[in-house]
């Protein structure tokens, strides 16, 4: 993964939690498509979909529109600058085994992401 920069990490027990900021967008739809419907529901709450479009103008969240429609809201605020994208990944390391759990435009909600997965632990 080019260019990629640690923003936030903890260890409890043998699984590692961190936030990286990453500018590959091939990398961030497959963290896109590793998350749950709880990761999910996350996401859209922390970009204020609700709160920034008609309710008859929202897909269902849980329907094949509304995932598109997140990963593009996604894609739209991961704009730095023109066409450069950046994304902060929540990823979980246990011994060898690695996954990246979330995404976000956001550093602030990526972490309070990997906060949820750490209180659940």
């Amino acid at each position: 993964m080019p260019q990629q920069e640690l923003f936030f990490e903890q260890k409890i027990g043998d699984r590692l939690i961190e936030v990286v900021k990453a500018y590959d967008v091939t990398c961030a739809r497959e963290a896109f498509g590793n998350m749950d419907d709880a990761a999910r529901a996350f996401l859209w709450k922390s970009l204020r979909i609700d709160e920034s479009y008609e309710q008859v103008d929202i897909p269902a969240i849980q329907s094949g529109d509304g995932e598109d429609f997140l990963w593009d809201e996604l894609m739209e605020d991961s704009r730095e600058d023109g066409n450069l994208l950046s994304f902060f990944m929540v990823t979980e390391t246990n011994g060898a085994y690695s996954r990246r759990l979330y995404v976000s435009p956001d550093w602030p909600g990526a972490e309070a992401y990997a906060q949820k997965v750490l209180a659940g632990a």
